[in-house]
């Protein structure tokens, strides 16, 4: 990683932090909540999810035993509001059959596994891909795991620090190799990122206007 690329991502953290503030990111009253929502938020807005994850606790149903217990059209159902409802319960059982069957139940148990083993784990159950398995990793189970999502490649391809055509693995090495590996820096960053993303780095840019207006768009 170039110098220049690790003064740039510092500086842009520095940047959104002073102009949007602490996220307070993610939005949730369990680490289970977080597992839901990062598999309810997969192609819908969190608007949605917020929908999805009320019916659920209205329910009496957000908890792994739970959803274990119960068919997939009863949580396709509560989940609705989320879109893809059906395949998204699956996924959710799929879910919490892991957590259940191989750790009683308790999430804090599949959450003690080494960075690496668990992230396998994670990314071999139905329906969990990196973004999701990441998202869980970092707010869940609070692993330092840098989340990649649209809105990141879609800012940092903008700036040169990646082409269009860079996947995951490449954009998420831009930070895991630069930055320190610490949670709240992480989780943090990611939710700035998400923030500049929807407010001015959208589809049609506000660039004028954008917090970052004066930031080279070849990072070098």
């Amino acid at each position: 990683m170039s110098t220049s690329k690790k003064v740039h991502l510092e500086y842009i953290y520095e940047v959104l932090y002073q102009r949007f503030g602490s996220r307070h990111w993610w939005p949730a009253d369990t680490p289970f909540e977080v597992v839901v929502g990062a598999i309810l938020t997969q192609n819908t807005a969190w608007t949605n999810v917020e929908k999805a994850i009320a019916n659920l606790k209205q329910a009496r149903m957000l908890s792994p035993e739970k959803i274990y217990r119960e068919p997939v059209p009863v949580i396709a159902k509560l989940i609705r509001p989320s879109g893809f409802y059906n395949q998204k319960a699956k996924r959710l059982k799929s879910m919490v059959k892991t957590i259940v069957e191989n750790y009683g139940g308790d999430l804090a148990q599949l959450c003690k596994q080494e960075t690496g083993a668990l992230r396998n784990e994670l990314l071999a159950i139905n329906g969990i891909g990196k973004e999701t398995a990441d998202s869980i990793l970092l707010y869940a189970c609070h692993k330092p795991v840098f989340v990649v999502d649209s809105y990141t490649h879609r800012v940092f391809s903008r700036h040169g620090f990646i082409g269009e055509e860079s996947g995951y693995d490449e954009l998420q090495d831009l930070f895991m190799d630069t930055l320190e590996h610490t949670v709240e820096t992480f989780n943090e960053y990611h939710a700035l990122i998400v923030e500049l993303a929807k407010t001015f780095c959208r589809t049609r840019p506000l660039c004028d206007r954008c917090p970052l207006s004066d930031l080279p768009h070849t990072a070098g």
